[in-house]
Order: structure tokens, then sequence, then C-alpha cells
């Protein structure tokens, strides 16, 4: 237990100390440069975004899946436990001001994705097969040249760590348990590890049928599962917020007022709430982080302004719609201010008394579908920032790497995986948002050609 908890602090610590200032004014003010850079594009031309997104794609264009297909991939690694666990991890350790910045880093999101996807596709690059992939990676490799290689390596390497399962898993493994096994006497809440375990492996072995598919099967499987739980998961936090319809008022106002004040968090840091809500929302959505760019850089299309443009949809269905169903049942059900839950308990308490017909059990379900679209997504990240490193031709090896590591994230303590992730995520964004800054006008010159009067 010593080892654990010296792990937890040091991870802790190393979080806290790259979630500082400096990261958060390259992500925040990276996006307002990219929006104003613009001119609000991606706000001018949202409708563009929708017609594309159900487009046809011509079979000839290079990439392997549709614009629909890649959107649907890029939110299969968002929404999950990101919208269920982390908004809840956001209001527990931020406060509901949180809540207000994930929505500020979501509104300059859509520019930081407009950019950053763009790019993906409009510097794609061969890999050691002569396949073309897209990704941060390849971004730096192609269009800043090779002196910048080390730092395609250095987001390769962070991309390897900040793509594990184990947070998704982990609280894919807690919400069964509470919810399901717990009340039904499978396991109890002092003994538990035997159900994480068993669960856990039962986890792996469907990633691994759908692993061994490789990319064409996850886009088929995400173009299905990812819209089709959405709408389940919108309905359920849509009842809820209807039936206390009279409470949302004041639950939006709370959000709004703890932002400024942090009235929530220990003596009323409204620093921390900001730097919480920015670590959730790139958590929840990814603009910045460089990880939607690898799934968008698979986009079947000759036009990046085209993929740009419908991967900007991504933060406003990740954290503007579904984060906010989340907080808003966790603030109106009033279980944040009471007991010790956290991550997806929090939230599952939180449906479990606004909604008793079986809400925690129909959320359990929901958001296990969403979870295990994230853990396939992120297997392909990682074996493609695997093969860059060592060669495509043995990136296919990391999914049994990858199925080992689904089974430690499922008995993996809460904190150590969180620190983790949230320190990997923050290393992935600096290569990410340098190389979209410096190549930033090679995109505006896309869009100029893009949208020229014919």
């Amino acid at each position: 237990m010593d080892l654990i908890s010296s792990l937890e602090t040091a991870l802790g610590q190393l979080a806290g100390f790259l979630w500082g200032p400096p990261l958060v004014a390259l992500l925040v003010g990276g996006g307002l440069f990219f929006l104003i850079y613009s001119r609000f594009v991606p706000y001018r031309h949202l409708g563009e975004s929708l017609r594309l997104l159900f487009a046809p794609s011509d079979g000839n264009d290079p990439g392997q899946l549709s614009h629909f297909q890649a959107l649907c991939t890029a939110l299969s690694g968002t929404l999950g436990m990101g919208n269920v666990s982390g908004v809840a991890l956001a209001i527990a350790m931020g406060g509901p001001g949180a809540i207000f910045w994930m929505w500020v880093s979501a509104l300059l999101g859509i520019a930081t994705k407009f950019y950053t996807c763009t790019l993906a596709v409009m510097y794609r690059g061969q890999d050691s097969e002569g396949v073309w992939q897209g990704g941060p990676m390849y971004v730096i490799r192609e269009g800043l040249g090779k002196r910048w290689v080390p730092l395609a390596y250095f987001f390769a390497l962070a991309g390897l760590f900040g793509t594990l399962p184990i947070f998704q898993v982990n609280q894919l493994v807690q919400i069964l348990r509470d919810t399901i096994a717990i009340p039904s006497g499978v396991t109890s809440a002092e003994s538990h590890f035997s159900f994480d375990l068993i669960a856990g492996c039962v986890i792996a072995v469907i990633v691994l049928i759908v692993g061994l598919g490789k990319l064409p099967r996850l886009g088929r499987v995400s173009r299905v599962l990812v819209p089709s739980m959405v709408a389940g998961y919108i309905l359920l936090t849509g009842f809820v917020i209807i039936s206390h319809l009279s409470e949302v008022p004041a639950a939006l106002a709370l959000i709004v007022n703890d932002a400024f004040t942090g009235n929530a968090v220990a003596g009323g840091a409204v620093g921390t709430v900001i730097i919480m809500g920015i670590r959730r929302a790139a958590f929840s959505n990814e603009a910045g982080i460089g990880t939607e760019a690898m799934a968008h850089g698979a986009a079947r299309t000759k036009v990046p302004v085209k993929e740009g443009l419908v991967a900007m949809l991504g933060p406003i269905i990740d954290t503007l719609i579904v984060c906010t169903c989340t907080a808003l049942v966790i603030l109106i059900s009033g279980v944040w201010q009471t007991g010790d839950a956290d991550g997806a308990t929090l939230t599952a308490t939180a449906f479990g008394e606004l909604f008793p017909m079986g809400g925690e059990v129909i959320l359990a379900l929901l958001v296990s579908a969403l979870s295990l679209s994230t853990v396939f997504t992120f297997w392909y990240y990682g074996s493609k920032c695997l093969g860059f490193f060592i060669g495509a031709r043995y990136q296919h090896h990391y999914i049994w790497f990858y199925i080992v590591l689904v089974v430690i994230g499922a008995v993996s303590s809460l904190q150590v995986v969180v620190n983790l992730i949230d320190s990997m995520y923050a290393l992935m964004a600096i290569p990410t948002m340098t190389s979209a800054l410096l190549l930033a006008p090679k995109v505006n010159q896309a869009v100029q050609a893009y949208f020229k009067p014919k």
C-alpha cells in the first residue's frame, strides 16, 4: 500500500506540474489564436460541416474512412468515461465552476480541431509499409521538416502511454461493480478484486476480437455503436433533466457563479477551478491533444479543409452537449455535496437519485458500450504510435500488450490511472499545438482556396 500511495503522490505532483499555467495558456491561448486568425471560419461554416458529414465520399480518394466514420471513430475515442467519470471528477475536484471552463475550452477547441485535423490530412505521411497515415507525428515530419523529427517521436512516445486503456477500463469495471455486481450480491464492496479481474479479462477478449479486425472493423463498429449509444445517453439524461426542469436554472447559475469565485473548492481558488475545467475538457474532447487527428487523418478525401470542418463538430457533441447533460444531472441531484463517491460512481449515484426506476443500470449499460468504443479506438491510436517508432510491420503485436493493460487497468487505483493519463495528455499537447501554430498559415491558404467563389 505504501508503494501505491507513493506512486499516487508522485504522479499527482507530475500532473499538477505539467497542467500549470503555461500549458493552459498554450491550449486556451492557442484556441483563441486559431479562432481569431481564421476570422471565425469554424463558427461561420457549421452548416457546411453538417453537409459534409453525410456527403458520400469518392472511393478513389486516398484514406480508409468516410467523413462520418472518421468522426465516429474520433468520437468513440472521446465519448465515454470522459463524459461520465471525467465530468464527475471535474466537479468533485474543481467544483461546479469547472464545467464553465470546460465550455470555454470546447468553444475554443472547435477552432483547434479545425486546424489540427485539417493539417492531419494535409500532411499525411507514409509509414514504413508505404501506407498513408495521419496524426501529429506525420504533420511534424512532413510539414516542419527533418530538424523537427525529434518532436514527432516525442509525441509518439507520449501518445503510446496517453492512449492506454487503463482509465476507461478502470471506470467501466467500477460502474459495473457498483451498479450491478454489488447490489445483486455477485461481489462485495469490501472484497471485489476477483470480480474486477474477471471483468477485465472479459473486456480484454472483446477488445482482441475487434482489434484483430484492424481499422476497417473499428470504423464499422464505431459507425453503429457511437450514434446509437450517444442517442440513448442523451435520451436518458434528457428525461432526467426535463423531469427536474425547474432546477436547471439554479444549476446553470451555480456553474457560472462558481467559475469566478471558486467557492466550492478549498480556499476559493479560482485558478484551481480554471485548470481543472481545462484539464477535464482536454480529456473529454481531446482538442489540441492530437489523438483525434490520427482518426481524422485516415479520412477518405483529397481536400484537407473538408475533414477539418467535419472534425470541429467533435467538441460540440462531446463537451457542449453530452458533458453538460452529465453535469446537470450531478448538480441537480446534489450527490456531489454528500458522500465520498467519485468518478463513474458519483454519476451513477446521481442517476439513481433522480431516476430510481433502474437509472443506474441503464446508465451502466450505455456507458459500457461507449467505454468499449473508446478502448477500441485507443488501441488504434497506440498501435500507430508504436508503428511510428519501430515500424508498421510490427505494430500489430501491440494488441497483445494492450489486452494485458486492459486487465491491469481493471484492478488499478483510480488516482494512479487519472494522474498518469493526465500527465501524458499534457505532454502530447505540446508537439500538437506547437506544430499547428507553426503551420496555421498553410491552413488559412487552403481555406481561402476552398471557399473561393467558383
